[in-house]
């Protein structure tokens, strides 16, 4: 056996042996659809909304909103990922 035809055995034993589950292919074909400026926008917005809250002396809901921030732009990298990788290599 080549050491290509043993590569390309492998590399199609392991994307079938670490495919995705049926949720995750629905969840990142819907979440693909949007684009990532939705999300840095999002996270834009509630570090404003923050901002506000803060100097309206409502401190507590200031921390709560400003912290949706990391969660907006986590899933903005993720969005990007499933465009550009896709999730999965075996259903595409």
């Amino acid at each position: 056996m080549s050491a290509t035809a043993f590569q390309t055995d492998r590399g199609t034993r392991e994307t079938r042996d670490h495919s995705e589950g049926p949720v995750t292919r629905m969840i990142e074909e819907q979440t693909a659809k949007l684009p990532s400026d939705v999300y840095l926008g999002a996270a834009l917005a509630s570090m404003a909304v923050s901002l506000m809250l803060q100097l309206m002396d409502k401190k507590e809901e200031s921390l709560f909103v400003g912290q949706w921030a990391p969660s907006f732009l986590i899933l903005g990298v993720y969005n990007k990922l499933v465009k550009v990788a896709g999730s999965d290599r075996v259903h595409s």
